[in-house]
């Protein structure tokens, strides 16, 4: 089983920045080869915003990509999703997932484990 614990959201206003992260426990690194990073707004289906593979490749959004980065810091078993030049349609509740499927950072939407959400709000 694997614990994720997200933090870090907020409110900001259009044109800020916020970092979340994502804590993993539990299971080891290699039984979660991906994650990745998505979003719920109200009335709105779930979006994968980013993901990321074992080997660190990347994949994001339309709607996000260069305004948002998502890392790894493997050692110490976290994912981070550094958002910049946000926007009111950012607004949503933001969830970490992981998933043992060694692709699913690229192909899937439905992952194994997830976090409980922490929610971010953009005001125009």
């Amino acid at each position: 089983q694997v614990h994720l614990a997200e933090s870090g959201g907020g409110s900001v206003q259009t044109g800020g920045s916020l970092r979340l992260s994502c804590e993993a426990s539990g299971n080891s690194r290699s039984d979660y080869p991906s994650m990745a990073w998505f979003r719920q707004a109200p009335g709105k289906e779930r979006e994968k915003v980013a993901g990321i593979g074992k080997l660190g490749f990347l994949k994001y959004a339309d709607s996000v990509r260069g305004r948002f980065t998502i890392s790894k810091d493997d050692a110490n078993d976290t994912l981070y999703l550094q958002m910049n030049n946000l926007k009111p349609e950012d607004t949503a509740m933001y969830y970490c997932a992981a998933d043992g499927r060694r692709d699913a950072w690229l192909h899937e939407e439905q992952f194994m484990y997830w976090g409980q959400g922490t929610q971010v709000t953009v005001s125009s």
